[in-house]
């Protein structure tokens, strides 16, 4: 008995390290034994960031909710996002191939390239970002240790070193592929859900309960502008990515256990901290205005705490970029690319080490404006998503064949290699969105949409428009029942 436990857990360890040679190619059938459970812990390892935080307290400093008003945001907007994650999944268990790839069926394969490129821009920029604050988060690591000023400019050395380390880890990881991150971002969620929880313990001892108490109830307008801030920080990020990982499930697997363990797995962790989040802003702002919520929340903590809190936000950063940069080569190789999947995670992260450096070594206030760039991406991205969804109720299977042929015999043809049906819908509801946004970088005005004064443009909104009217024209022109004909 002994004995087999023993060769099963060896044989477990070797298929984590294993090295995953499949790209966007469908798994087969006979490859897919994933379940749920699966699911959840990777979600949860992604999201159990202490960045989380700022999130909750811009609740209470911004939109004026008091901390049971924030928590039941926090449970719709993230946990609610990240169901719309689980939906995405659904299409992953059903064709077994990555988001973006599945998505030549609703655009067609010259229709789809607009989607997965502004896909592949915002995932490239929020790993940047990622990077970048690691990188940060190391320097300063590195400074309580052997000591220093802490400025990047004055310690350029470690401060490559500093990002190398990153990556070098995000590349072990991303490249090894599905297995290991199955087995990285599980473990992963124990060890640093404890130090999470040790960190959580002495800011919740920091907290100005009379001010938690007397803080008035927000208005139900307020509430909702914060479900859409809340579910656009989180879940709505990650929706390109639902099916990336869902594509290794049985073809058993309910569709509703999907949903939840998405859900739940990024719900649990993000209510939590952004409940934290919100009880330390209550009578302080600090935390939600600071240009560097790392930076802020450590002076909150005892000074002996600045170690197990760097390490913990390190940790945290990475699990979410393992899963960031894995979906952007799988993404990177949608778009064309004719190279093996480990090489288009080095090519992503090359990209981000690039960023980095001139974040750190040459920019003197870019990161502002860049962090506006890839938040204006949503835009398009919900865009994207509004129709993808839409075409998954009729859809119901996808010709792994026809994804996968990206010449004019291909079943997802259409015409001329595009949808019009889809890809109307989708430019129309970018073209819409971008009519209630306003562009602003570091207090000067680039762009300002003639609704952006609206009360769905002054509440930062207008992805959410554009994700209406994207699922809603493209099931008013009838594309979702022409686009599933083609399937049968």
């Amino acid at each position: 008995m002994t004995s087999t436990a023993s060769t099963s857990s060896s044989d477990a360890s070797a298929e984590a390290l294993s090295l995953e040679t499949r790209g966007i190619e469908p798994v087969p059938d006979g490859e897919r034994n994933g379940n749920p459970l699966q699911l959840f812990w990777v979600w949860f390892a992604a999201n159990i960031s202490i960045l989380g935080l700022p999130l909750g307290a811009t609740l209470v400093v911004f939109t004026g909710l008091n901390i049971w008003q924030a928590l039941i945001v926090a449970v719709v907007g993230a946990a609610g996002s990240f169901a719309i994650v689980g939906v995405v999944s659904i299409a992953g268990r059903r064709g077994g191939a990555p988001s973006l790839t599945l998505s030549r069926a609703t655009f067609s394969v010259r229709g789809n390239i607009g989607p997965t490129l502004v896909s592949l821009m915002s995932r490239l920029g929020w790993e940047t970002v990622n990077t970048t604050t690691a990188a940060f988060v190391l320097l300063s690591l590195f400074t309580l240790i052997f000591g220093g000023s802490g400025l990047a400019k004055e310690h350029a050395v470690v401060t490559v070193v500093s990002i190398v380390i990153f990556i070098a880890l995000t590349l072990v990881v991303s490249g090894l592929g599905h297995s290991a991150i199955l087995v990285i971002q599980k473990w992963s969620t124990w060890i640093f859900g404890a130090l999470n929880i040790f960190v959580a313990v002495f800011l919740v001892a920091t907290v100005d309960w009379s001010a938690v108490t007397s803080t008035p109830a927000g208005s139900i307008s307020a509430m909702v502008i914060g479900i859409g801030t809340i579910a656009a920080g989180t879940g709505i990020g990650w929706a390109n990515a639902g099916a990336d990982m869902s594509r290794y499930q049985r073809t058993s697997v309910k569709a509703g256990s999907l949903v939840l363990s998405s859900a739940a797995g990024a719900g649990i962790p993000l209510v939590l901290l952004i409940g934290l989040g919100a009880l330390l802003s209550a009578g302080d702002n600090s935390l939600a205005s600071a240009s560097d919520p790392v930076a802020a929340i450590r002076e909150i903590l005892p000074a002996w705490m600045a170690i197990p809190y760097l390490i913990t936000a390190f940790g945290g950063l990475l699990l979410s970029n393992h899963l960031s940069v894995y979906s952007a080569s799988l993404t990177t190789l949608t778009l064309g690319f004719r190279i093996k999947r480990v090489y288009a995670v080095a090519v992503d992260v090359f990209v981000t080490f690039v960023g980095a450096l001139y974040f750190m070594l040459v920019s003197d206030g870019f990161y502002g404006p860049f962090i506006t760039f890839i938040s204006v991406l949503a835009v398009p991205l919900t865009a994207w998503l509004g129709v993808f969804l839409a075409d998954m109720i009729k859809r119901k299977s996808y010709d792994t064949a026809g994804i996968m042929d990206v010449s004019r015999t291909s079943r997802y043809w259409y015409t001329g290699g595009i949808n019009w049906y889809a890809f109307g819908s989708w430019a129309v509801a970018i073209v819409v969105g971008f009519l209630f946004t306003a562009i602003v970088v570091d207090g000067d005005v680039i762009y300002t949409g003639p609704l952006s004064d609206s009360w769905i443009g002054s509440n930062g909104l207008g992805w959410v428009a554009s994700f209406v009217v994207a699922g809603g024209l493209y099931l008013a022109t009838g594309g979702a029942r022409r686009t599933e004909s083609v399937t049968q």
